[in-house]
């Protein structure tokens, strides 16, 4: 539901909530009980990029709607391991 800012002619200002539909253009100040109206602002946006949002609704879709696979990955999509020729490798630990 949308935030709406209001301010009255003493200076007090407050957020409410409202609906699209519903929103008055004057409403009675909660600060003082005198007459408020709708102000202009700047629209509260995200700072989050599209990545996040595409995450979070992959994320919540994948709750009630989860991928299945149908196949194993192929094989061939693996890179080769790369083997070393140094003494010193030979002591670590292998993963």
């Amino acid at each position: 539901m949308p935030s709406y800012s209001f301010q009255c002619s003493a200076g007090c200002r407050y957020d409410a909530l409202y609906s699209m539909s519903e929103v008055p253009t004057e409403t009675v100040c909660r600060e003082c009980g005198g007459s408020a109206r709708r102000a202009i602002t700047a629209p509260h946006l995200s700072a989050a990029g599209s990545s996040a949002f595409r995450l979070l609704d992959h994320t919540a879709r994948s709750a009630h709607e989860p991928a299945v696979v149908d196949r194993l990955p192929s094989q061939g999509a693996r890179r080769p391991q790369r083997v070393t020729t140094n003494p010193l490798h030979a002591k670590l630990p292998r993963a």
